[in-house]
């Protein structure tokens, strides 16, 4: 038998006595009462957001750092790994093929070789994070030290390098862009893809024969040493910084031209271009500073290559640097030496990308803001 309605009380609004869904607060004009736990979580999982929507940029360089960090982390045990892997030992090449096996022994005990490979790798790290590479197993020389005095050396390289390459490559590329499809901008392509083509090993040993062997106007080999004063230095590394030049140059020039071509195709360039601005000024005022976040990583990858990319070209010229010094610890198999050469080539490869990443958010402000 149905019960009538006032019989059986007033009649609920949320729905919950027929089973449906309750109202919300919002819908049926009753003020919800905050939850103080979900208040607090709700604050805790959206800090990350709310620190990014308040700071993009620090948001995207903390971002940039950390990925940095990590990276270099695992390049770290990839090449602690990689070293690992590599067929041979180091005591039976010091101690040659008639060594006995106690005395290899002896020397495997004596470096640690013995331990477990993570409790090394950890001891490894551990130091290294500290400036602590351990100590050389041919020289029995600090490794630290040691590659103070090389990585000077590859540093004053690399930076005569980049202050000849960079300014260069923008200023041709600026020019074939200015003289696109004609005459310049043609012999400027045909010279970036020929040097392109050669490996620098090939390039460096053609600045040899010409300028050394043949005409006798530059320094072979290139040895650099302290006592040498400054103009002595530039000489000695004359033929090393050419040839890194002419490696770099031609992809930082292409590249440069690619990006200002890109921009040149915008609505305020033609804006530009109506008004009756000269073709350099537009380029230069407007195109280029609108190109420059490209640019800037293009540089940055090439001088990432300038540190690490020495390593031939050291080898090539005698020139005594990080590069001539991992070879050589490659050769007699010297495990510390290798290990801190990589891990120095590794970081600065990454944190060069790494600031690359934020010159270019700092000069386009719509990184700033991904969709």
């Amino acid at each position: 038998m149905m019960e009538s309605g006032p019989l059986t009380g007033p009649v609920p609004t949320d729905g919950t006595a027929d089973g449906t869904h309750p109202r919300s607060a919002a819908l049926s004009g009753v003020p919800a009462k905050p939850n103080p736990a979900d208040a607090k979580g709700e604050i805790d999982g959206t800090f990350w957001r709310r620190f990014v929507f308040r700071r993009p940029l620090a948001a995207l360089i903390l971002q940039r750092l950390g990925l940095s960090v990590g990276l270099l982390f695992a390049v770290s045990l990839m090449i602690f790994g990689g070293i690992e892997a590599l067929p041979g030992d180091f005591a039976t090449t010091y101690l040659g093929q008639s060594a006995t096996p106690q005395a290899v022994e002896n020397i495997r005990k004596d470096l640690g070789l013995d331990k477990p490979w993570s409790e090394r790798y950890l001891s490894w790290l551990g130091g290294a994070v500290q400036g602590d590479f351990g100590t050389s197993w041919a020289s029995k020389n600090s490794v630290g030290e040691q590659i103070g005095k090389r990585l000077g050396n590859s540093l004053f390289l690399a930076f005569f390098a980049a202050i000849v390459s960079v300014p260069l490559a923008v200023g041709l590329g600026m020019l074939a862009v200015q003289f696109r499809n004609r005459l310049p901008d043609k012999i400027i392509n045909v010279v970036s893809l020929a040097a392109i083509s050669l490996p620098e090993f090939f390039v460096g040993y053609l600045l040899i024969m010409f300028f050394a062997v043949k005409f006798g106007v530059a320094t072979f080999p290139a040895t650099v040493y302290d006592s040498m004063s400054f103009t002595e230095r530039l000489s000695a590394i004359a033929l090393p910084v050419a040839t890194l030049v002419l490696v770099v140059l031609a992809h930082m020039m292409r590249m440069t031209r690619a990006a200002i071509l890109n921009v040149m195709s915008s609505a305020y360039v033609e804006t530009a271009e109506l008004k009756g601005l000269g073709m350099f000024r537009i380029i230069a005022r407007h195109a280029a500073p609108n190109a420059v976040a490209p640019v800037i990583n293009v540089i940055a990858l090439n001088l990432a290559y300038l540190v690490v990319g020495v390593v031939v070209v050291e080898v090539v010229f005698v020139y005594p640097g990080m590069g001539q010094y991992m070879v050589d610890a490659v050769t007699v198999r010297d495990m510390p030496v290798v290990q801190a050469c990589g891990l120095i080539f590794a970081a600065f490869y990454i944190f060069l990308n790494m600031a690359a990443d934020i010159i270019a958010i700092l000069a386009n402000p719509r990184l700033r803001h991904p969709r």
